[in-house]
């Protein structure tokens, strides 16, 4: 019988070694540290250009993660690179001969993965957070205001989450290449663009992506959004529940199907 912290090993060694792994887990804090900063400093040079309900309902702290909408789609390549890349390298099939036990090997691959996103995750969003915050000046927060670290904290959690729904489509799916072709446009532009329609906003607002951001919110309809019908836990509740279901089906897959 495998032991569970030598197939933890196993994985970690999987997630470091290669190149490609690392590299969008970089990109999804660079890319989002410096876009939120770039916008931040806009925010604050066309601050008085703003409308009246902008300027009323304006949220430093989220404006700090602005650029969370491109960095949490390296999250999702990372997601999907860490589960689909064993099937289209056949490794899978010398993997699971290894660990037999295919529910330890997936949820051990998912464990340190997940980990991996979450201080990832958490490194961006306090960099994000503190970089926005000083190009913002006059128009910034602390990290002490009410329910300013409950946000900070909460992009982690979000970028975590992100990459792990990503692994349990990547598990479902079983191919990296149809993963990343369902979830990137989903993501970058049908969750968008849906969410900007009257008629569709209604259930965009229950996508994964919708509902968990409003945890990065501090001012419930900041920039003169439409307020949800859900507070920032609930919506973080309904990205768990999106999560548990591609975990699940993940792990059905791969429990019936062979490799």
């Amino acid at each position: 019988m495998t032991a569970a912290p030598a197939v933890l090993r196993s994985e970690w060694t999987k997630i470091r070694t290669v190149s490609s792994t690392t590299w969008t887990l970089i990109s999804a804090l660079v890319v989002t540290v410096a876009l939120g900063a770039v916008l931040c400093a806009v925010y604050n040079a066309t601050f008085d250009d703003l409308s009246d309900a902008q300027r009323a309902t304006f949220d430093p702290t989220f404006a700090s993660f602005s650029g969370m909408v491109l960095g949490q789609l390296a999250m999702v390549v990372f997601g999907v690179l860490v589960v689909g890349s064993e099937y289209s390298s056949g490794m899978i099939r010398t993997s699971l001969a290894a660990v037999p036990r295919r529910s330890l090997f997936l949820f051990s691959k998912i464990f340190v993965a997940g980990v991996l996103a979450l201080i990832v995750g958490l490194l961006t969003g306090f960099l994000s957070f503190f970089l926005g915050q000083a190009l913002l000046g006059d128009h910034s927060t602390t990290i002490g205001a009410p329910d300013v670290l409950r946000a900070v904290i909460g992009s982690g959690l979000y970028m975590a989450l992100i990459a792990v729904f990503s692994m349990g489509v990547a598990a479902m799916l079983r191919s990296s290449m149809l993963s990343l072709g369902i979830l990137m446009p989903f993501f970058f532009l049908v969750s968008q663009i849906l969410a900007a329609v009257p008629g569709a906003k209604d259930v965009a607002r229950y996508f994964p992506d919708q509902a968990g951001r409003k945890i990065l919110q501090v001012v419930p309809d900041a920039m003169n959004t439409d307020r949800a019908p859900y507070g920032p836990w609930e919506g973080f509740g309904i990205l768990v529940l999106w999560v548990a279901a591609a975990l699940v089906g993940g792990w059905i897959v791969m429990k019936r199907r062979d490799a």
